[in-house]
């Protein structure tokens, strides 16, 4: 079954549904980024992004794919990227939903041809506001196939691309099984105590290490196999390293709805209003199990 006849079935909202179809058929012109780019990926053209990481020329190829697509189509009346300085207001919009994207999550593994990622989230509104409230939220994955997932709170399904371009149901209803997977990120000598409790748990409890480095590529393999992914604070940035909107909410959402959840080692991400675009979080998102671990180990110091 296509993707657009998928949304129909399940009654998705006419606005929401054309937005989601618009996104995901943004995912052929990324991988034709790609194959420009082909082993072209280490050479000059690198750049900094708005909060000093190195960017490289996909990374903004890609935002350009979403942010002029949707400026465009007026679909949404504001995005807000990565790449972005500031949220974008869309003129003359169609409908007034917020979008945030990470256009190409794991751009450093490009030139290593590993898999990359897109994510994101869906507000029926402005962009700064809980995470709960997301109308919607999906990741695309480009690996050896290219794969959409995406929920709109009425379970999580997973599509993937085929060769006329189009993305048809692989798998509906995806729930995160119990596992034991671990993706930890951070240098081990910078974790905080509670986090090295919680990690030192895990390992004796046969936990396998399986961290690449794409967050995308890390939770997708956590809700097909179990387990949690986990990017802490440490030491001097007690705060985190991720992103909250484009980042954390999305992928919080979806496994959520997986059956799974999302912490920053406290409290429910999902339940955080944003002070501003960039703010940034510790992550912890998988299985309850694993995230009701954590809380524990925070409490008890």
């Amino acid at each position: 079954m296509k993707l657009k006849e998928f949304l129909e079935r399940e009654g998705t909202e006419k606005n929401l549904a054309e937005l989601i179809l618009f996104l995901a058929s943004r995912a052929p012109a990324i991988r034709r980024g790609f194959l420009v780019a082909g082993g072209k990926a280490k050479d000059g053209g690198k750049t900094k992004n708005v909060y000093g990481e190195e960017q490289q020329p996909l990374d903004k190829y890609a935002d350009s794919v979403f942010v002029d697509g949707i400026k465009e189509s007026r679909l949404a009346r504001y995005v807000a990227t990565e790449e972005q300085e500031t949220i974008v207001e869309v003129k003359d919009p169609k409908a007034q939903f917020g979008v945030v994207i990470d256009p190409l999550d794991g751009s450093s593994l490009i030139d290593v041809n590993l898999c990359v990622g897109t994510i994101i989230g869906i507000y029926p509104g402005h962009v700064l506001a809980k995470g709960s409230t997301m109308v919607a939220a999906m990741y695309l994955l480009y690996g050896p196939l290219t794969s959409l997932t995406y929920t709109t709170g009425k379970g999580v399904h997973e599509f993937v691309l085929d060769e006329t371009g189009e993305f048809v149901l692989r798998q509906r209803d995806l729930k995160i099984p119990e596992g034991k997977v671990f993706a930890p990120g951070a240098l081990r000598k910078d974790w905080l105590s509670p986090h090295t409790k919680w990690i030192c748990q895990l390992e004796e409890d046969g936990y396998k290490l399986r961290f690449s480095g794409c967050f995308v590529a890390d939770v997708h393999q956590i809700l097909h196999k179990g387990g949690v992914f986990s990017y802490p604070g440490i030491k001097g940035k007690e705060k985190g390293k991720l992103r909250l909107l484009y980042e954390a909410n999305p992928m919080g959402k979806i496994l959520h709805e997986a059956g799974g959840a999302i912490s920053n080692g406290k409290t429910d991400i999902l339940g955080i209003i944003p002070s501003a675009h960039d703010d940034v979080t510790p992550i912890y998102v998988g299985g309850k199990k694993e995230i009701a671990l954590i809380e524990k180990c925070f409490r008890e110091g």
